[in-house]
């Protein structure tokens, strides 16, 4: 079996990525055509959509998180409508309701959560990449190969049936050996750049705007020489 790897979904600009994708749909009742860069086992996967016109799904399969790197897309339930363009993000809980209207060559990465669950809180939840943040905890002492940085972070969308979590981060400077990823994570940079280590011992520079997914387990090591701020998902 490969050794699980970061791979970079997208580039800020939406420019191509030397990442692999396997064409494909997560589903029976996934309304996407997709480009899968990592589908697991354990009911988690990533990739992007390229995509043009309007979808109509009436109980959205998964819970998702989108972040656009191309084009316009409108998100619209019941309850709300939500223009995103690029740079914007936002959660489509599963159960939802859902129109989406994308413009010509629209680009979108996700992470969705294809875990099946009865029990569900339809909706959309924008994020704001600059909402209000409490102190987290650091890495740990004995993976540090610099000071201990400051960390914060906060919540935006949390599905207890499936533990999973979307919401913001940020940290000054840090340096961190190499280990196994505790979490399946997706991370947007909405500020700073950091350089990842892969699987093969080579080195990933994620900058503002890019989008990245860190299966767990995949070795990743961590070297930010700025201040970072960072939409993520883990699970």
């Amino acid at each position: 079996m490969q050794e699980p790897t970061a791979v970079l979904l997208a580039h800020a600009d939406g420019s191509p990525v030397s990442t692999k994708f396997t064409p494909g749909s997560l589903g029976a009742n996934d309304p996407f055509d997709r480009h899968i860069a990592y589908v697991g086992t354990d009911d988690i996967a990533a990739g992007v959509v390229q995509a043009s016109g309007q979808f109509s799904v009436n109980e959205y399969p998964y819970s998702e998180m989108i972040v656009v790197h191309a084009g316009q897309v409108t998100l619209q339930s019941q309850d709300c409508t939500l223009p995103l363009n690029p740079g914007d993000s936002a959660v489509i809980a599963r159960g939802t309701s859902l129109q989406i209207d994308a413009q010509p060559n629209s680009l979108w990465a996700f992470c969705a959560d294809t875990q099946p669950v009865e029990a569900c809180n339809p909706g959309l939840t924008p994020l704001p990449p600059l909402t209000l943040l409490s102190p987290s905890a650091a890495p740990d002492a004995e993976i540090l190969l610099s000071p201990a940085p400051q960390c914060r972070s906060h919540n935006l969308f949390v599905e207890e049936a499936t533990n999973l979590r979307i919401g913001v981060w940020d940290s000054t400077p840090y340096t961190r050996k190499a280990r196994p990823h505790m979490l399946h994570e997706l991370m947007n940079l909405l500020e700073g750049s950091v350089t990842l280590q892969v699987a093969d011992g080579t080195h990933l520079t994620v900058n503002t705007g890019d989008t990245v997914f860190v299966p767990r387990g995949a070795p990743c090591a961590w070297n930010s020489s700025a201040y970072v701020r960072k939409f993520y998902v883990v699970k």
